[in-house]
């Protein structure tokens, strides 16, 4: 399959860009669908802003102790959550 350079326009900033060949190629190596939206300058704010913003953070249970511990998910499918110190030993364990 061919691919030849696109020129997509930015969603953010409005300003043109080129799709290459070689990306196109990725794309659909690495089975994505649709193409970029945005440009690589604006693709790179986004992922620096992304990364640099704070998590929002849960209170838990410990499942260990019975502490009240907090972690920067929100637990899912009833899985056991531990503090940092639980988690600690937890992972001693399971790696010993």
């Amino acid at each position: 399959m061919a691919f030849e350079d696109k020129t997509l326009t930015c969603r953010d900033c409005s300003g043109p860009f080129v799709f290459t060949a070689g990306e196109q190629g990725f794309y659909l190596e690495k089975g994505l669908l649709n193409e970029p939206q945005r440009c690589p300058s604006c693709r790179a704010n986004r992922r620096r802003d992304r990364g640099s913003g704070s998590r929002e953070l849960t209170s838990v249970t410990c499942a260990g102790c019975g502490g009240t511990a907090t972690v920067p998910f929100v637990p899912r499918l009833d899985r056991p959550v531990y503090c940092s110190s639980c988690f600690e030993q937890e992972h001693a364990t399971v790696a010993s």
